[in-house]
């Protein structure tokens, strides 16, 4: 079974397991895919997290987040009068150094099986053939000022001012070269080569700080996964630079003494239980996280209470082995900035450290100062990818994209399952709920009722309706069937055989 929020990544990342390929292999195979037609989501430029499930239960994770550039400091992004320029979300001194190549790299050289070549094939195919641009696609390109502020991406992505429809065929070439490129000669083309130089040689051009030293010096990281449990679930998630996965187990504890299927799906009462989960949790993050390798996190103490614009995907193969990745260029088209000649996007992922700790960033989410820039620290992230099992066998995939809703859609999407008996469609389609802690808004979907939402008025929360920016998808084992399912709320695709 195979689920992501493109129908391109989901028929390759399926075609690979039916041609004998693991989870692993398809995985890889998807991300370059989504680099081509995802790529408001993620791409060469970006990075992420990769949560590994083998065939015999034992779990690896891998950080390829990106790295904040050597010369990088603490305020970098404040004018002479301590003021944030606005730098750290447009333009190329919003990019951090790119881990996506790299990780991928890592995720196969470790658990592939097919040829590193073979598996980026279709998305140099994609690239150089074009794809059909859809509806939602169209639009986002569009309406995205990230975009129309730099020339290389008007010309690449807005068809210099005349728009791609939907329907309409998006060829990218150059971005077919930097494929064929890494297909050819693996992560140290990106890293060491010809595609290195020419990043680094614009950059220098643009004042951007990302340098061949920055290239060639970037790891991945691959720190042991959190692990937790939920109501006799075992439950594996992100670790390292992500607070997604500390976060996902500090809610699961804190609500787990709650009988929620007796309060209701979607019942002001069970939303109030979820709501203070979330405010304490993100309070914590405000707090106390940063880069593991920056700043001593006290996991013990943040999980006493406990017993025991991103794209996601996840992938289920016949062997039993499952992949659950998160991968992103930060916000919508990340910086804005193509890099000229090579075809693909840089993220912004510098807004992602507290560029002003205490202050709020694109999110509007309250950061402290274990987030500062640092050099070569990753920014904290709130990437969620996370594996359920139940008596030793896989149980469910489940993730989604949407900033610091990550954290609180994955939640949902667990406590509907588990508490509620939801199948994976319905665990997907309920309306969800969000609170970070600052703002003190309980942010609501449309769909619930509108007397529920009264309710909670009425016990002094306050509430806002807000559309999703979530794309989940989850992969449910039942009894000897998978269940694959997207999110309405997009364009993705689930298939298996």
């Amino acid at each position: 079974m195979v689920a992501s929020g493109d129908t391109y990544a989901t028929d390759v990342g399926l075609a690979v397991l039916q041609r004998g390929g693991n989870a692993v292999d398809a995985a890889v195979a998807m991300s370059f895919v989504l680099s081509v037609t995802h790529s408001a989501m993620c791409g060469l430029g970006g990075g992420g997290n990769v949560l590994v499930r083998t065939r015999d239960g034992r779990f690896n994770f891998f950080d390829f987040r990106e790295q904040a550039p050597a010369s990088a400091s603490r305020d970098m992004f404040k004018d002479a009068n301590g003021q944030l320029t606005g730098e750290s979300v447009t333009g190329w001194r919003a990019a951090a150094t790119p881990g996506h190549v790299a990780g991928m790299s890592a995720l196969h050289k470790q658990h592939g099986q097919l040829p590193w070549r073979e598996l980026l094939m279709p998305a140099t195919v994609i690239a150089a053939q074009g794809h059909a641009v859809t509806w939602q696609r169209a639009e986002s390109m569009r309406q995205s000022e990230a975009l129309h502020a730099d020339p290389e991406s008007t010309r690449v992505f807005l068809n210099n001012g005349k728009y791609l429809e939907p329907d309409e065929l998006h060829r990218q070439p150059e971005l077919a070269a930097t494929l064929e490129r890494i297909a050819n000669n693996g992560a140290e083309e990106f890293y060491l080569g010809e595609t290195a130089s020419k990043l680094a040689t614009a950059m220098s051009a643009h004042g951007g700080h990302v340098t061949l030293e920055d290239l060639r010096t970037f790891r991945v990281s691959t720190p042991q996964p959190l692990r937790g449990s939920y109501r006799g679930f075992d439950v594996t998630t992100a670790a390292g630079s992500s607070s997604g996965g500390l976060g996902l187990l500090q809610m699961l504890g804190l609500i787990e003494t709650a009988d929620l299927p007796a309060m209701g799906c979607g019942s002001a009462t069970s939303i109030g239980v979820l709501v203070e989960a979330m405010r304490r949790s993100f309070a914590d993050r405000a707090e106390y996280f940063g880069d593991p390798e920056f700043v001593s996190i006290p996991y013990e103490k943040l999980l006493s209470a406990k017993s025991g614009n991103t794209t996601h995907y996840g992938v289920v193969d016949a062997a039993g082995n499952a992949v659950a990745a998160t991968i992103t260029l930060n916000m919508l088209y990340g910086s804005g900035v193509t890099v000229p000649g090579l075809g693909f996007l840089l993220n912004n992922n510098m807004d992602n450290f507290a560029a002003n700790p205490g202050g709020a960033n694109q999110y509007g989410l309250v950061q402290g100062e274990a987030n500062a820039i640092a050099p070569r620290k990753r920014p904290a992230s709130s990437m969620t990818p996370t594996i359920v099992e139940k008596d030793g066998r896989l149980h469910m995939v489940i993730g989604t994209p949407g900033g610091p809703t990550i954290v609180s859609a994955v939640l949902q999407g667990i406590v509907n399952v588990i508490d509620f008996g939801h199948n994976a469609q319905q665990a997907i389609n309920t309306p969800r709920v969000h609170h970070q802690w600052r703002p003190d808004v309980v942010f609501v979907e449309p769909g619930f009722s509108p007397d529920t939402l009264a309710i909670l008025r009425e016990k002094g929360y306050r509430v806002e309706l807000r559309g999703s920016n979530n794309d989940m998808n989850l992969i449910l084992a039942a009894g000897e069937w998978l269940e694959g399912a997207v999110d309405p709320r997009r364009e993705g695709k689930a298939a298996g055989y």
